[in-house]
C-alpha cells in the first residue's frame, strides 16, 4: 500500500464516485480504478463493490477506511508539522571556519540555505582550523569548518568536500617550464617557501603529504609565515618565493596570469575538508537544520562531480 492509493481508496468511499474522486485528485478515472485494483491485488480482497446503481465498500473495505483516514490525517497533521516548523525556524547560528571553506565553500551553502530559511542569520567568525576546533571544543560556537582533522577528544568531524591543494609559483620563465611535467619534487627543496601559520589545515596537510613523498618539511626553506591566504598570493606573485595553496583560491590569480599553479611531478594534492561539532552536545534547532543541510548539500556536489 502506498499513500496514493489510499488516498484514492478513501475518496471513493467518501463521494460513492470514482468520477468525483478523479475530479477531486486531478488524476483519471482509469488512474483511479488502477489504484483500487492495486490495493485489492495486494490485500487480496474485494473492497469496492460495483453495482449499475451504485458504487460501496465492502466490510473489509469498510475496515480499511478507518485505517486510511488514520493514516492520511497523520499525513496531513506532519505536513502542517514541518510548515509549522520552517515557518517558526528563526535566529542567529554561530559558525567558526577556517580559510578555506570560509570563503570558499560556506558562500554558496548559506545562499541555499537561507533560500529555505530566510529568518535565519548566521555570525561567522574566521580563524585557523586548530582554532576552529577549540572554538567549538569550548562551546564558543555551535558548528565549525575546517582543513583538517585535529585531535580533540570533544569534537567530531563530519566530512563534507575535497579540496585539491597545489604548488603556486610566479608565471616567469623559470618555472613555465614545469607546465607540462609538473613541479618536480626535489626542486621545493631549493626555493624560497612563503607558509600559512602553524595552525593552518593547509599547511598541515602541505606537510602530512610532503613527509609521505620522502621530504621532510622542517628542512624548507620557509622566509615568510602569515595567516592570509590573499597575502600570499599577493607575495607569490611579486616573487618572493612559492607556496602551496588550495586551488581554489589560487584560481583568480591564475586566470588574471599572476600564479602559476601546478601538482608535483603531476602528483595530485588532496585534502579533507570536514564539518565539526562538540562531540556531546545537542544543537540547536536551527543549528541541527542548517548541519543537516550541510551533509546533504555537500553529498549531492560530490555526487554531481
Amino acid at each position: 500500500m502506498d499513500i496514493k492509493q489510499l488516498e484514492a481508496f478513501a475518496h471513493v468511499v467518501e463521494n460513492n464516485s470514482f468520477s468525483k474522486t478523479a475530479e477531486l485528485l486531478h488524476l483519471t478515472q482509469p488512474t483511479i480504478s488502477a489504484h483500487i485494483a492495486s490495493l485489492e491485488k495486494e490485500l487480496k480482497i474485494k473492497l469496492i463493490v460495483r453495482t449499475t446503481k451504485e458504487i460501496y465498500p465492502s466490510d473489509a473495505g469498510r475496515l480499511l477506511y478507518e485505517y486510511a483516514k488514520k493514516i492520511l490525517q497523520l499525513r496531513d497533521e506532519a505536513q502542517e508539522a514541518i510548515q509549522t516548523f520552517t515557518r517558526e525556524m528563526r535566529g542567529t547560528i554561530s559558525l567558526v571556519a577556517s580559510t578555506i571553506p570560509g570563503q570558499y565553500y560556506l558562500p554558496k551553502l548559506l545562499q541555499s540555505f537561507r533560500k529555505n530559511y530566510p529568518d535565519i542569520t548566521f555570525n561567522i567568525q574566521m580563524m585557523d582550523s586548530s582554532q576552529v576546533v577549540d572554538c567549538v571544543a569550548t562551546r564558543g560556537a555551535e558548528i565549525g569548518f575546517c582543513g583538517t582533522m585535529i585531535d580533540s577528544p570533544k569534537c567530531v568531524y563530519r566530512e563534507f568536500a575535497q579540496d585539491r591543494l597545489v604548488i603556486v609559483t610566479p608565471n616567469t620563465p623559470e618555472y613555465q617550464q614545469y607546465l607540462k611535467t609538473g613541479f618536480p619534487t626535489a626542486q621545493i627543496m631549493k626555493e624560497t617557501f612563503i607558509s600559512r601559520e602553524s595552525g593552518s589545515g593547509t599547511r598541515k596537510e602541505t606537510e602530512a603529504f610532503l613527509a609521505a613523498m620522502g621530504v621532510d618539511p622542517s628542512r624548507l626553506n620557509v622566509a615568510i609565515e602569515v595567516q592570509s591566504t590573499e597575502n600570499i598570493k599577493q607575495m607569490v606573485s611579486e616573487g618572493l618565493g612559492i607556496a602551496v595553496l588550495s586551488r581554489s583560491a589560487a584560481e583568480n590569480y591564475c586566470e588574471f596570469n599572476r600564479l602559476l599553479a601546478f601538482d608535483f611531478d603531476n602528483v595530485s594534492m588532496r585534502r579533507k575538508l570536514y564539518l565539526v561539532r562538540h562531540k556531546n552536545g545537542v544543537l540547536s534547532p536551527i543549528a541541527q537544520a542548517f548541519y543537516s543541510f550541510a551533509e546533504e548539500y555537500y553529498a549531492e556536489a560530490e555526487e554531481h562531480k
